[in-house]
């Protein structure tokens, strides 16, 4: 954008000072001013005018409609309300840089928004780390993780309705219908959930999510079965080295045992079935929730859903009494399955925060960025063995996640006819 200054001077004899006399001699009426300002407002359209008194004299600015940075300079007036007869162009010059004030300010908002995003990562990461922690602690002194998982429900369900209550977010409508279609979005997020807490409970936090790796490997064959979606060469080729890392650090696994390893297989295969009942079961688009509704909708009903399984299956478990007889500290116990559950609703709440503002494979991207901050923090907190081969296994497959979720955008070309 360009802009053009003008400096206006009256010609030169016509610039002779004089004093004011005054010629009217009946006080009452009033003689015209020098300089019209209003005539001289109309004149320029409704640009913005700015004057400066100083000793006497005056200046005028104006900045056009069109972006046009301009500067006009009137004579300097001194002591004398006379006309100004003429006045002529005597120079006009165009800065190169004018263009740079659209860009400047564009900058605070990019830059907003950087950070924006930037502390929402730190939070989701962070969330996923103390969740890992506090779950682990407490499924290793308390072995019921039907329970543990019924208490992240409700202690998620207690922050969604305060949440609502509150007005920090908008309390939906929800029909008859589209609870229907939630429905079984929520038994699979129940499960998914209830065998990522059995996973753990048996297994290191480090393999757990190594295992979990292998999510893109279920989302393809689930997609390929039940809506015939054909993967692309390259989302192939990405799942060869998931498939080959992740059975490298299994083989190599010092905390390794079926149940955890099947329970974690498990949790990967609902999860991604969430993904495939969410396009089958779309309701109309008027209709359709946004994603932090909906997720606030399905832990209230994953709390209804689990409940009665897991007092029927496991018992009232997480009473004082039964804790103490258990040798269990109740205080600790009982702080820690709060945070865990906390930051259980926290990492996922934000998890669909950040999904509002970038796209799905910036997403994908940052979840497998997501999994090694996890596996490494727990590592090192735990301090769970490692050896070379299981640290290489584990490398290959998070490497392979990277890769499919930079190759699943990629679309085939159509065949030529």
């Amino acid at each position: 954008m360009q802009s053009t200054a003008f400096s206006l001077s009256p010609s030169t004899p016509l610039l002779k000072p004089r004093l004011y006399s005054n010629p009217n001699p009946n006080p009452n009426v009033r003689l015209p001013s020098a300089v019209n300002f209003s005539r001289f407002s109309a004149s320029l359209q409704s640009r913005r005018l700015s004057a400066v008194n100083d000793n006497y004299g005056f200046n005028l600015s104006r900045r056009s409609e069109s972006n046009f940075d301009g500067l006009i300079s009137l004579p300097t007036l001194k002591k004398s309300p006379s006309k100004i007869d003429d006045v002529v162009v005597v120079r006009a010059s165009v800065p190169e840089n004018a263009g740079a004030s659209d860009s400047d300010a564009a900058k605070p908002v990019v830059v907003n928004r950087t950070l924006e995003l930037g502390i929402l990562f730190g939070a989701w990461y962070l969330f996923n780390i103390y969740f890992n922690i506090y779950n682990k602690q407490v499924l290793k002194a308390f072995h019921y993780p039907m329970t543990v998982t019924m208490v992240q429900f409700a202690v998620g369900s207690v922050f969604v309705i305060l949440m609502w209550l509150l007005n920090l977010y908008k309390k939906p409508r929800v029909s008859g219908t589209q609870l229907l279609a939630i429905l079984p979005l929520a038994v699979v997020h129940t499960l998914g959930n209830l065998f990522t807490n059995m996973s753990l409970g048996k297994v290191a936090v480090s393999f757990t999510h190594t295992i979990k790796a292998m999510e893109p490997f279920f989302s393809v064959l689930l997609s390929v079965l039940f809506l015939g979606e054909r993967p692309t060469p390259w989302v192939i080729l990405a799942l060869l080295p998931i498939v080959g890392g992740v059975s490298l650090a299994s083989m190599t696994e010092a905390s390794f045992n079926w149940a955890g390893f099947w329970s974690a297989m498990a949790s990967n295969v609902t999860n991604q079935s969430r993904n495939v009942l969410s396009k089958k079961l779309m309701v109309k688009k008027e209709e359709s929730l946004d994603n932090i509704t909906l997720f606030s909708i399905i832990t209230i009903m994953s709390f209804f859903l689990l409940t009665p399984a897991a007092l029927f299956t496991e018992g009232v478990k997480f009473t004082p009494t039964y804790l103490e007889a258990a040798g269990i500290n109740v205080k600790q116990i009982y702080v820690r399955s709060f945070l865990a559950a906390l930051c259980f609703h926290a990492y996922q709440q934000v998890s669909y925060m950040i999904l509002q503002r970038v796209s799905p494979i910036t997403h994908s991207v940052g979840n497998c960025v997501k999994r090694v901050v996890v596996i490494v923090s727990s590592v090192i907190f735990f301090r769970t063995p490692v050896s070379p081969i299981n640290a290489l296994g584990t490398g290959i497959g998070l490497a392979g996640v990277f890769l499919y979720s930079r190759v699943k955008g990629i679309k085939a070309k159509p065949k030529e006819a």
